[in-house]
C-alpha cells in the first residue's frame, strides 16, 4: 500500500481494529524480522545492537505456539542467566510477545496453556542439551557462546521431532568460524539488520550517541552494522590462532600472572587486565581471563585487579609503570597491602 493508501484504510476502522492494528506483530514488523517464507532449516538472524533481534525471536516462538505448530521448544542462551533476562523475561522477550506463557525458573521451563513447553539450556554447558527432542529452537547471540560449534552441533541433533522442526539463531556478528559456516550452508536462510534500522523503538539520542563513537570504525560496523568484520591485517594476532588452540579447561599452571596497562587517565583511556599462566617445563602458556575495561576509575581498576588476584589464586601482579610508576604501586597496594607487585617499562611500541 502507499502512504495514502494506508491513511485512507486507517481513517475506515473502528476503535477496536485500530488497537489490533496498533499492536499486531506481523503488521508492525519490519520484513527482517519476519521469519523467511519457504522451506528453510536454519533462519540466521544477524542484527546489530539494538536492531530487533530479540524482539523477532520471541514472536517467533510466539507466533508458533499461537498456530500449535510447536509444542516442545528449546530456548538456548549464552548462560541460563542471559536466557532468563533477556528471551524470556527482558523487555522484547517472550514473556511481552506471548503474555499466557507461564516461567518456572526452578524446572528452566516456559509453559503455555495450550500445552506447548520450551526448555530452557546454556550454551555454556552442550552435554546439557544431549538428549532433548524439540520441534523449534531460538537460540540467542550464538556468536556470543563459549563454544558455539560444539553447542551448535547438539542442538541440531536434538532438533527431530514435529512436521518441520526449525531453529532459529539471533546474533550480533563475530568474525568466528561457526558463523561462517553456518553463512555459507546450503540449509540457512539469512536476514541482516542494522541498528538504524529500529530507530523508532530506540531511546532518544541513543542512535546519534553510537554513531557519533563508533561510526565508521570496526567496532561500530559489527555492532551496529552486523558486518563480519575479518582480521586487522596490521594486528600481531589473528582470531583463528586463537580459535584452533582454544581449551574449555587450562592444565594445571606452575605460575599465574595478572598483568595490569593502567590507564593514562582517570575514567578514561582502557585499562589492560589479563590473566595468564604457564604450565612446567613445556612453555606453554595460556589466557585465563581478559577483564579489560574503559571508564573505569582508579579506584574500580585497582579493585577489578585484587579480585583477579584472588580468584585465580596469581602469583604475582605485573604493572606497566610508563604512566606513574609511584601512582600505580600505590593505587593497587591500597587495595592488597602485601600484593605481590612487578612494575615494567614499556621500551618498543
Amino acid at each position: 500500500m502507499t502512504p495514502e493508501e494506508f491513511a485512507t484504510a486507517m481513517e475506515s476502522l473502528d476503535e477496536d481494529a485500530l488497537d489490533y492494528v496498533a499492536s499486531d506483530w506481523i503488521i508492525n514488523a519490519r520484513d527482517d524480522q519476519l521469519a523467511p517464507r519457504g522451506p528453510w532449516r536454519i533462519w540466521l538472524f544477524l542484527g546489530g545492537r539494538g536492531a530487533g533481534k530479540t524482539r523477532a525471536g520471541a514472536e517467533w516462538i510466539a507466533q508458533g505456539v499461537s498456530e500449535r505448530s510447536m509444542q516442545r521448544i528449546g530456548l538456548i542462551g549464552a548462560t541460563f542467566n542471559d536466557a532468563r533476562a533477556v528471551m524470556i523475561e527482558g523487555v522484547s522477550g517472550l514473556k511481552a510477545a506471548s503474555p499466557s506463557a507461564e516461567f518456572a525458573p526452578s524446572l528452566h521451563r516456559v509453559t503455555w496453556p495450550s500445552g506447548a513447553q520450551a526448555t530452557v539450556l546454556s550454551a555454556d554447558e552442550p552435554d546439557g542439551i544431549r538428549g532433548h527432542q524439540f520441534d523449534a529452537i531460538w537460540a540467542d547471540e550464538f556468536a556470543k557462546w563459549e563454544n558455539p560449534q560444539a553447542a551448535l552441533d547438539m542442538a541440531l541433533m536434538s532438533l527431530r521431532i514435529g512436521a518441520h522442526p526449525r531453529l532459529a539463531i539471533t546474533t550480533t556478528p563475530r568474525n568466528i568460524a561457526p558463523l561462517w559456516d553456518l553463512l555459507t550452508s546450503s540449509d540457512v536462510v539469512v536476514t541482516r539488520a542494522r541498528t538504524a534500522d529500529n530507530r523508532a523503538n530506540l531511546a532518544p539520542g541513543f542512535l546519534e550517541t553510537m554513531k557519533r563513537r563508533y561510526a565508521g570504525s570496526r567496532l561500530g560496523r559489527q555492532e551496529l552494522d552486523a558486518e563480519i568484520i575479518e582480521d586487522n591485517d596490521a594486528a600481531l594476532w589473528r582470531r583463528a590462532w586463537i580459535d584452533d588452540t582454544r581449551v574449555r579447561v587450562a592444565p594445571q599452571l606452575a605460575r599465574i600472572v595478572v598483568a595490569v596497562d593502567p590507564p593514562a587517565s582517570a575514567g578514561g583511556d582502557a585499562c589492560g587486565i589479563v590473566v595468564a599462566g604457564r604450565v612446567e617445563n613445556d612453555g606453554d602458556a595460556y589466557i585465563l581471563a581478559d577483564l579489560s575495561s574503559d571508564g573505569l576509575t582508579p579506584g574500580q581498576w585497582s579493585a577489578r585487579v585484587a579480585d583477579a588476584f584472588a580468584h585465580y589464586e596469581a602469583d604475582l601482579v605485573i604493572a606497566e609503570a610508563n604512566q606513574g610508576g609511584d601512582m600505580v604501586r600505590a593505587v593497587l597496594t591500597e587495595q592488597l597491602p602485601h600484593l605481590p607487585l612487578t612494575l615494567v617499562h614499556a621500551t618498543r611500541a
